[in-house]
């Protein structure tokens, strides 16, 4: 009995302290959510968006993840805005086989009237411009009209895709044989993988995604994972629109993930086309993925631009780049450079440095030839045409590039094959701000991979030649007759 007695007052003693550490826990878990932005009354319209303290970073036609817990923060005082939980490699292949049921029903749906359900899209996405703006801005951490302006262009696609989807087609072309008709016919690729990258959240995957939908295809997005919230909050706007339409979500798919994710969508030969935005570097990696099952890719990499003057700048996006920001000052300085503006980081709090202009380096040294995602200008004095021309083509980016000038023949020797050998080459405008009406890509390390308008929806399918015999006899081409 006196045993019993003692091993009933251990037990007990037992209980009292699992229950301690439990209330220890939940106490702290109550302090963690506390402290993210998203419950603090001066970011209450985060709410608006769908967004709680964590959401599920999988949607395929419902929400989900079973994959690690991230936490955004804000660039503008490193403090936390809320979690996400991210995708498994399990979520990934449940997420991609419903994308291609989901597929099934999307390509039946004919052109124009996929393009209706991106009309509503865009109509969902003005409805929210302001506040998935902000979101932009305090995730990402661009200034507010910027964020505004990103979510703008996402709409203006959709618009433009709204057309463009009673337009898509191929030509009838004149057959050498009598009887017989000869057409170019386009047919989705199918299911359109989209990793976007930590600069443009949302524009990017609208460029693709408006225009991939109507030409027939589903998506399944990877965003960054320094901007998770912002996948989240665009794909619950995208995916009501599907709801009220009933069409499957899995439609428009969302991974949110690191690498891994990354990497089992490139390397998936399920995915007929991958469309990467991001580092050259990592670009690299992704290329060579999907050419080694010989998927199709469109690349949009490295740009390296710089025409700026009269610019509002925001915090850097993280922590580590203002690293990097200090390690490309020494570079420069070490390479030759002389800082005459700027070149601090900022004594308050966030990721904010000083914009730096550093004169003094030759044209060729390796670090103005590096993509820095800083704000730092490297003024370089030429003296002749010929010589500012091979100096902005010996730089491997190839996306986009200006010059300012009054002098006509200059203007078109620069927009001639003896000038600009960029994607986007521009007269007396910065190097941002690419109107959506024309493809936008670069050459050479930029990838080479056109989005948004022209005919840059060719890439988001595939082409047939067919030929169509409707006489009575089998001739050949070219004349060949079997005798």
């Amino acid at each position: 009995m006196p045993q019993f007695i003692a091993l009933s007052a251990a037990a007990r003693h037992w209980v009292l302290r699992r229950k301690l550490l439990c209330a220890s826990a939940c106490l702290r878990h109550r302090a963690a959510m506390s402290t993210l932005l998203i419950n603090q009354p001066t970011y209450a319209w985060l709410r608006e968006l769908g967004l709680r303290e964590e959401n599920d970073g999988v949607y395929n036609g419902t929400w989900g993840g079973r994959g690690e817990v991230v936490t955004s923060y804000c660039p503008a005082n490193n403090e936390p805005i809320a979690r996400v939980r991210q995708a498994t490699t399990k979520d990934y292949e449940e997420t991609v086989k419903k994308a291609k049921e989901a597929w099934k029903i999307w390509a039946d749906i004919p052109a124009p009237k996929r393009g209706e359900i991106v009309r509503q899209i865009g109509d969902a996405l003005r409805r929210k411009i302001k506040v998935l703006g902000s979101l932009v801005s305090l995730e990402m951490g661009k200034i507010y009209v910027e964020g505004v302006g990103e979510v703008q262009e996402y709409v203006d696609v959709c618009d433009y895709a709204v057309g463009l989807s009673r337009m898509i087609g191929g030509p009838v072309l004149p057959s050498e044989r009598p009887g017989h008709a000869l057409i170019e016919q386009w047919n989705p690729v199918g299911l359109v993988g989209i990793i976007t990258a930590f600069n443009f959240p949302v524009a990017v995957y609208g460029w693709n995604n408006a225009i991939a939908l109507i030409c027939g295809n589903v998506c399944l997005w990877k965003g960054a994972p320094t901007t998770p919230l912002t996948s989240v909050a665009v794909t619950k706007i995208v995916a009501e629109v599907l709801e009220q339409n009933n069409l499957p979500g899995a439609i428009c798919s969302m991974t949110c993930g690191g690498a891994e994710i990354g990497s089992a969508l490139a390397k998936d030969e399920r995915v007929d086309l991958v469309s990467f935005t991001g580092s050259t570097h990592v670009g690299k990696l992704v290329s060579l993925m999907v050419q080694e099952r010989f998927g199709r890719q469109l690349l949009e990499l490295g740009g390296n631009n710089a025409i700026v003057a009269n610019t509002l700048y925001g915090p850097l996006h993280t922590k580590e780049a203002v690293e990097q920001y200090k390690a490309a000052i020494e570079q420069a300085k070490q390479q030759g450079g002389t800082i005459v503006c700027g070149g601090k980081v900022m004594d308050r709090p966030g990721n904010y440095v000083e914009p730096t202009i550093i004169t003094g380096l030759a044209h060729d040294a390796p670090i103005v030839h590096k993509e820095t995602f800083v704000p730092i200008l490297y003024v370089l004095k030429f003296k002749t045409e010929e010589e500012a021309f091979s100096w902005n083509n010996e730089v491997k980016q190839g996306l986009s590039s200006s010059i300012f000038t009054k002098d006509m023949g200059r203007v078109f020797r620069w927009l001639g094959p003896k000038g600009s050998d960029c994607g986007i080459v521009n007269v007396n405008i910065p190097t941002s701000g690419a109107e959506i009406g024309g493809a936008f890509g670069g050459e050479k390390h930029t990838g080479g991979g056109r989005e948004s308008g022209s005919d840059s929806w060719k890439q988001y399918m595939r082409r047939s030649t067919c030929t169509i015999n409707y006489s009575k006899d089998l001739p050949l081409a070219q004349g060949i007759k079997f005798e």
